[in-house]
């Protein structure tokens, strides 16, 4: 275990050779992963993000190959978390919708009902922008909470999607909290991409839409060998586990080695990791990784991840600005690509892999 300030790393003695148990399959699954992907898949604007190949800064970092899952221009939300919040979206009216009998080839009762479901969320940014997106796409009412924290770019970026922006006291799940409380107080439905005790099903519904972009990267995989290293950014940790779960689910034991990467300021999974248990991060959360800016995992994300995190790796602030700049500038000859400061996080872990085998694409 590294000790270093701006780099850590926690090696996971939890972690297995790559069985999927029941418990997990009760949170993502082949079922329901079809579902999503049929379903975003008729969306109008879909269409399958580029996975990047990056062999210039592979060379520098002594690996075979480095692939990133560019997710910049899905739906127009550049937001590495497009997907999971405008399912979970969607999914809510068709519960709804069918809870009354009405079907979405009923397009006008569809549209009517949903008009009258208010869909709200805590978000340090990416996740709020799509359930934003998701609410305007499928005509409902949208209220977005964010932390102080937040800056008012992003809050600009959530409210260009028509929904109401409400800014709160202290950090994301203090944010988180209130988005419930609100959200109880006045008959709202909370879309959230953390789970907490009492609150699971939308969250599945959240991260089977992130395993979306896991199958479209392994379909877009063009190296000899298969993937041996996944580096995942976290966060409350549901997209990582969505990715890491449709991997093992594809591979078993022979699944890649996954790393988890954590900003040092809200390294929630580093500590977690560390004790054996989820451990909650206090404090103001102070780091330029907003979107990553989390201190409780979640714990539908720790079902799957306990067993599938081999390491997790926290960095500081300043990794993230050299990883940004690094793929601006096309530094060792590659094209050059713009990514955010959290989206470069699971890269930024990524390019400390093992020599001479191929590193696994990093959302």
């Amino acid at each position: 275990m590294s000790t270093d300030r701006s780099f850590q790393l926690a090696l996971n003695p939890a972690a297995g050779p790559g069985a999927w148990s029941a418990a997990q399959d009760a949170v993502l699954s082949d079922a329901a992963f079809a579902e999503a992907r049929a379903t975003i898949a008729a969306w109008p604007g879909y269409a399958p993000t580029p996975l990047v190949a990056l062999p210039g800064v592979a060379r520098a970092a002594g690996i075979a190959a480095l692939h990133y899952k560019d997710e910049a221009s899905r739906f127009g939300l550049g937001s590495f978390k497009a997907l999971g919040g405008a399912y979970a979206v969607w999914k809510v009216l068709l519960r709804h919708a069918a809870a009354k009998g009405i079907t979405p080839a009923d397009a006008a009762a569809f549209a009517a009902l949903a008009s009258t479901l208010t869909v709200t969320c805590a978000t340090d940014g990416n996740h709020g922008r799509s359930v934003a997106w998701g609410a305007r796409t499928f005509g409902c009412p949208c209220v977005i909470f964010i932390h102080a924290g937040v800056s008012d770019g992003r809050k600009t970026e959530i409210e260009r999607y028509g929904a109401r922006v409400v800014r709160s006291t202290g950090n994301y799940d203090d944010s988180v909290r209130e988005a419930q409380a609100t959200a109880t107080r006045e008959g709202w439905i909370v879309v959230s991409d953390t789970s907490y005790e009492g609150y699971t099903d939308i969250p599945k519904d959240v991260m089977q839409g992130y395993e979306l972009m896991a199958a479209e990267a392994l379909e877009q995989w063009s190296e000899a060998e298969p993937p041996t290293h996944l580096f995942l950014q976290t966060g409350v940790g549901g997209m990582a586990a969505a990715v890491a779960a449709h991997f093992v689910r594809r591979f078993g034991a022979a699944r890649p080695v996954v790393v988890l990467a954590d900003p040092l300021k809200s390294a929630c999974w580093l500590e977690s990791v560390r004790a054996g248990h989820p451990v909650a991060i206090e404090g103001d959360l102070d780091t330029m990784m907003a979107g990553l800016a989390c201190g409780e995992v979640s714990g539908l994300a720790w079902t799957v991840l306990e067993p599938l995190a081999d390491a997790v790796v926290g960095l500081a602030d300043e990794a993230a600005i050299d990883g940004m700049r690094l793929l601006a500038e096309g530094r060792f000859g590659d094209a050059p690509l713009v990514a955010g400061e959290s989206a470069v996080r699971g890269a930024s872990g990524g390019v400390g892999g093992p020599p001479g085998r191929p590193a696994a694409p990093a959302p």
